[in-house]
């Protein structure tokens, strides 16, 4: 594929939205930035809401690209993450239907097979085609994102990248993270990869470096030409030393979505 010139970021303003700012355009990518919120030191950016149908057609036109960071990113109240993750992703398709945008890359994340249990030293790093086993309303709505993605493929021809993300961050912050961390320079390999590989339709991929302690399999991934350089390790021993090793008694060390798989829903009873 010829790769893409001019790229829609949305959530740019976010976290991993901030850290792709800064290195997608080593690769030749001119970013479009949308979010929610205005974007710091850029005052071109388009300030939206997914909801807002004519200012998002309008950020997708003339597009080559998208990649979709926008949403809320924990659990909340089932109205809230239907209005930003689930209705906001819809529009998002729409949009790039009718513009003709013909490439999607989309965080999904590993809250969408958050149940699933982690492999144990010597068994099978878990497949990309695990079965949705959602650990929130949050991760109900990337069981959605993946859903929506393979309809807009199948009737639409809509391509999309749906990048199951464990934890971008430029360093793991515990020793679950050890497992699913996936550092920023390698998020951004995986971007450009998804952006630009041959033919994706609907692929989904595991989204991590290429850590010691993987959990999960990057096949998919690797396809695309993705090739992580980094791994977690070097930060192992001092996590250990501060949290201990992993509980294999406690759910939230023994289930792939940590403790949003324990963690007591927060909207209203």
């Amino acid at each position: 594929m010829t790769a893409p010139r001019t790229v829609l970021l949305t959530g740019a303003a976010g976290g991993l939205g901030t850290l792709m700012r800064g290195l997608l355009p080593a690769y030749g990518y001119d970013l479009r930035l949308f979010d929610l919120v205005p974007v710091d030191g850029t005052p071109d950016a388009i300030t939206a809401d997914l909801n807002d149908r004519e200012a998002l057609r309008e950020a997708v036109r003339g597009v080559d690209a998208v990649i979709h960071l926008a949403g809320i990113s924990l659990e909340s109240t089932f109205d809230r993450i239907l209005r930003a993750n689930i209705e906001g992703t819809y529009h998002l398709y729409e949009a790039a239907r009718e513009e003709g945008v013909r490439r999607i890359v989309s965080a999904s994340s590993n809250h969408a097979v958050g149940h699933t249990p982690r492999p144990l030293p010597g068994d099978p790093l878990i497949p990309v085609d695990t079965p949705h086993r959602p650990d929130t309303l949050y991760g109900l709505s990337k069981c959605f994102g993946e859903d929506l993605a393979q309809l807009y493929w199948d009737k639409h021809g809509v391509e999309t990248v749906s990048v199951r993300i464990g934890s971008c961050f430029p360093e793991p912050t515990s020793v679950r993270m050890l497992s699913v961390w996936m550092s920023p320079g390698d998020g951004a390999r995986l971007f450009h990869a998804a952006l630009t590989a041959e033919a994706v339709g609907h692929t989904v991929v595991h989204g991590s470096s290429a850590n010691t302690r993987l959990w999960w399999d990057l096949t998919s991934a690797r396809a695309l030409g993705y090739a992580p350089q980094d791994d977690s390790e070097p930060y192992a021993a001092k996590l250990i030393a501060e949290h201990g090793e992993l509980d294999p008694d406690n759910p939230a060390h023994t289930r792939l979505g940590g403790h949003f798989v324990t963690d007591p829903p927060i909207w209203p009873h």
